[in-house]
């Protein structure tokens, strides 16, 4: 009997320690689109500090940043779309362009909630491809054989390589970014070794100057470091955004978000919305030219739970434009169709 009781015994601490721990995650369920708790392997559950960047207090989830001083956190912008125009006849032309601007942020200090960031500049790429032919201007790369091409791959090599000087708080409001007149005397210098005339030289570096500023460079960040409002979301609540799809202003793009799942140290938030469809008709006699576009997209956004961080976006956008001419007998069509894919820092998981 002591022998049955000790193996009694041994099989009851075996079970015991092959008994795994669990580990709960909040999300929403694609299936009935409530939020649920579901337990999922303690060992597969990465590890959160008690105080993470990202929280979720009596429910209400809100975000800010936990970044550490010496460390470098990246930020890669890739887009590739892919055009495919269909003619009256039904003849189609295709067409590919990608663009990636490789940027890091390197925490100096930490003073109070602000921190002070050296932004750097790394690489820029971009490609196009068209009836099997493909250019690329990449500042990794030697300078392009085409001469079409060396004044952009001097430019882009000419903003490679600086580092601006960024303060930006603890809730990720970018509060001033400056450097950039070091960056535009040495595209300058670039440019004036290829341009001679000087008003053709002002006006590349004044163009520069409007894509490339302070301002653009807040709005593009305060877009991409942080989703989440201010005043916090619960998992499965969606609030939206819009913003201005031309210079007028009377076209807006409209971003719906849902804060899909909290937890093993990751935020996710769902994407979606878009630009309604559209038309647009003008008559003149008897013939009627019409437009109607669309665009339409979803992806996901996610950050690291720890830091606030921004982690990974995959955003997918399709743009849909037809333009028709009547005479209220025949009609002709030209159509587009874009597909793009709008990413932040593509290659993590």
């Amino acid at each position: 009997m002591k022998n049955i009781a000790a193996f009694a015994l041994i099989s009851s601490i075996a079970l015991v320690s092959c008994k795994k721990e669990t580990a709960t995650v909040t999300k929403v369920d694609p299936k009935t689109g409530k939020t649920v708790t579901v337990e999922v392997p303690a060992d597969s559950v990465i590890k959160v500090e008690e105080n993470p960047a990202i929280k979720d207090s009596l429910g209400i989830v809100t975000q800010s940043f936990k970044l550490e001083k010496g460390k470098t956190y990246p930020l890669t912008t890739y887009q590739r779309d892919t055009k495919t125009m269909t003619d009256p006849e039904g003849k189609t032309i295709n067409g590919t362009s990608e663009s990636t601007d490789e940027m890091s942020f390197t925490v100096n200090d930490i003073k109070g909630n602000v921190y002070d960031m050296t932004l750097n500049l790394v690489s820029k790429r971009s490609s196009q491809s068209a009836q099997g032919k493909t250019i690329v201007v990449d500042t990794k790369q030697p300078l392009p054989k085409e001469e079409d091409l060396k004044m952009i791959w001097n430019i882009n090599k000419a903003l490679v390589g600086n580092k601006l000087a960024m303060k930006m708080d603890t809730k990720g409001n970018v509060i001033s970014i400056t450097g950039f007149d070091a960056v535009y005397t040495k595209v300058s210098a670039a440019v004036g070794t290829m341009v001679k005339d000087a008003n053709q030289k002002a006006s590349i570096v004044a163009s520069l100057k409007e894509s490339f500023n302070e301002k653009v460079l807040k709005d593009q960040f305060n877009k991409n470091l942080t989703i989440i409002p201010k005043k916090g979301v619960k998992v499965g609540e969606k609030w939206s955004s819009s913003e201005n799809a031309d210079p007028s202003g009377s076209v807006k793009v409209t971003s719906n978000y849902v804060l899909k799942s909290l937890g093993n140290g990751i935020a996710e938030i769902s994407v979606t919305g878009g630009i309604p469809k559209k038309t647009e008709k003008k008559t003149q006699g008897p013939i009627t030219h019409s437009l109607s576009s669309e665009l339409v997209q979803n992806g996901t956004i996610k950050f690291d739970q720890s830091t606030g961080w921004i982690t990974n976006q995959n955003i997918n956008v399709k743009t849909t434009q037809i333009e028709t001419i009547s005479d209220g007998k025949q009609s002709q069509s030209m159509k587009s169709v874009s597909n793009s894919s709008v990413m932040v820092n593509p290659s993590a998981k």
